[in-house]
């Protein structure tokens, strides 16, 4: 019988690390079967800039390769659905994916299948090229503003430019899938780490509370940022399960995971996340520029064109006040 391998990912800028990876891939079966996102999904995942590639385009390129014997074009974040389908006999990510964040794996092992994570190539990262490109964009547009006495502002203002072109669809679509939670009468529980716990309080609040007018208080939980619970949590349970845990005591199939990380690799974020999956809830990702891990496991995600923190979450507070703003048009 065929031995079936399949991996997947966006592949826009196709580079020596990937090439590697499929290779490898290759040699743990007879057939390796490639899903990619949608031009859609990537424009979902990363913006309105990308893909720079069409999904055709990008399809073609990785059929070129001599490792590659199929391609599958899914319309989804993740390939949840597609390896379902096909049921492969291996699925392989790459060495900076863990076990617990490959979307598929544990259908896979319960198939009797293999699961591997092959170590990347260091030095080959297509947001790395992206982002070289742009800080040359960047050093020329500096020069036009070196004379201003509040760069900061000048950077505030130009992420959210930035983010109104490329995201301002996807924002509103977000914002409708939000406030049909509420009308279906489940919840959202809303986590954070660090600074983005704060923001994971803020939201719920305004979410449960008053925002600009009085309308009836929607059933949102911040998830618990009290160090004495934490402390407890971490200590019978370790670190990454501190939100695992808490999810899997208060979600409910239907509701709504709102995971917030600057970063969108924190560990205990991405563990919330899988555990939510686990239990049927969909989930919205809010992250910034980098967070390519946390928006590849999320049903829809907001990501800032920002590596600062703090740009990040000036943008995620707006973003949620205007999802209040919504909720109080439509809600009555």
């Amino acid at each position: 019988m065929e031995r079936i391998v399949f991996t997947n990912g966006c592949f826009d800028i196709l580079h020596p690390g990937h090439v590697e990876l499929l290779k490898q891939a290759k040699s743990l079966g007879d057939r390796l079967i490639v899903g990619i996102n949608s031009d859609s999904s990537v424009r979902s995942i990363k913006g309105n800039g990308r893909p720079f590639f069409n999904q055709t385009e990008r399809a073609n390129m990785l059929l070129a390769l001599a490792s590659v014997d199929e391609v599958v074009i899914f319309e989804e974040l993740t390939p949840e659905h597609l390896i379902h389908k096909i049921n492969p006999a291996v699925l392989v990510k790459g060495g900076d994916w863990t076990f617990e964040q490959i979307v598929g794996a544990d259908f896979v092992l319960k198939s009797g299948g293999e699961v591997h994570s092959i170590p990347v190539v260091d030095g080959y990262s297509s947001s790395n090229i992206v982002e070289r490109i742009q800080q040359s964009e960047v050093r020329a547009n500096n020069s036009l503003t070196s004379d201003l006495s509040a760069p900061g502002l000048v950077e505030h203002l130009r992420v959210f430019e930035r983010m109104l072109a490329e995201l301002g669809d996807h924002i509103q679509s977000i914002g409708a899938l939000i406030k049909g939670t509420f009308e279906q009468g489940n919840k959202i529980l809303i986590f954070g780490n660090g600074g983005s716990a704060a923001d994971a309080q803020h939201i719920a609040a305004e979410f449960v509370g008053r925002y600009e007018r009085e309308r009836r208080a929607l059933p949102a939980i911040a998830l618990t940022t009290d160090t004495s619970a934490l402390t407890a949590l971490g200590n019978d349970y370790g670190f990454e399960r501190v939100y695992s845990r808490q999810i899997e005591a208060l979600a409910n199939e239907g509701d709504l995971l709102i995971a917030i990380s600057t970063s969108g690799s924190s560990p205990n974020i991405l563990a919330g996340v899988m555990t939510g999956r686990s239990k049927g809830c969909k989930v919205v990702g809010m992250t910034g520029s980098k967070g390519k891990k946390l928006a590849s496991l999320c049903d829809a995600v907001v990501m800032v064109p920002s590596e600062r923190a703090a740009r990040i979450q000036e943008c995620h507070i707006a973003i949620a006040h205007h999802w209040c703003e919504m909720l109080d048009a439509d809600l009555k």
